[in-house]
């Protein structure tokens, strides 16, 4: 308790706004000496200091630092207990190649190596991938099954399977715009790196 106390105190002798108003302060002391405060010099210091800490910048507080490998790391382990939830559902025989199409989509995205590491650096990328591994498929699943139940009761109407085919076409096209983007990231340093040589050729 004792060390927190002490250390709040020599971050407040430290902060800006106690420079600012010693400063100032200083200058109260100055007119003091040369006799422009009067009897009102404690006033006048104390209103310098007050001025001067008022008119100091905020102490700026740094962000805490986020490793984006961990959030990879993270998400990886998220794909894993996907793949585990898919094998104990039921899932129709005519979705099998949209589902192995877009989970090796999901899983070479994620493989450790210079993809990930370029996902990593690409947050959009890395929180579209994110949505549909930790909530579009789950949802995707989970839905089908409950309409697949109420439709055997009342069948009619687009089947249960259909939608789900759609849904998972559209997250494959997903997944495939994320990788595209993914590649045009890593062409743009490419570039920028063969424009950093050739500028350092020239100098």
């Amino acid at each position: 308790m004792a060390t927190s106390r002490t250390r709040r105190m020599l971050g407040h002798l430290e902060s800006k706004k106690n420079l600012a108003g010693s400063a100032c302060g200083v200058v109260g002391l100055g007119l003091t000496l040369a006799g422009a405060a009067g009897p009102y010099w404690p006033v006048v210091v104390a209103g310098l200091y007050g001025a001067g800490a008022l008119i100091a910048p905020p102490e700026r507080v740094a962000p805490p630092p986020f490793d984006p490998s961990e959030e990879v790391g993270a998400l990886r382990a998220d794909f894993t207990r996907l793949r585990e939830y898919l094998g104990e559902v039921e899932l129709p025989a005519a979705a099998e190649s949209r589902w192995s199409g877009l989970l090796e989509l999901y899983g070479a995205l994620l493989e450790p190596g210079w993809v990930a590491e370029v996902l990593a650096t690409e947050p959009e990328a890395l929180h579209a991938l994110s949505r549909g591994i930790r909530r579009d498929v789950p949802e995707c699943v989970d839905t089908y099954n409950r309409t697949r139940w109420w439709n055997r009761l009342t069948p009619g109407g687009e089947s249960p399977e259909r939608h789900l085919e759609r849904q998972l076409d559209l997250l494959f096209e997903e997944a495939e715009s994320v990788t595209a983007d993914l590649r045009e990231a890593e062409a743009r340093r490419q570039q920028t790196h063969t424009a950093y040589l050739e500028e350092r050729g020239r100098s």
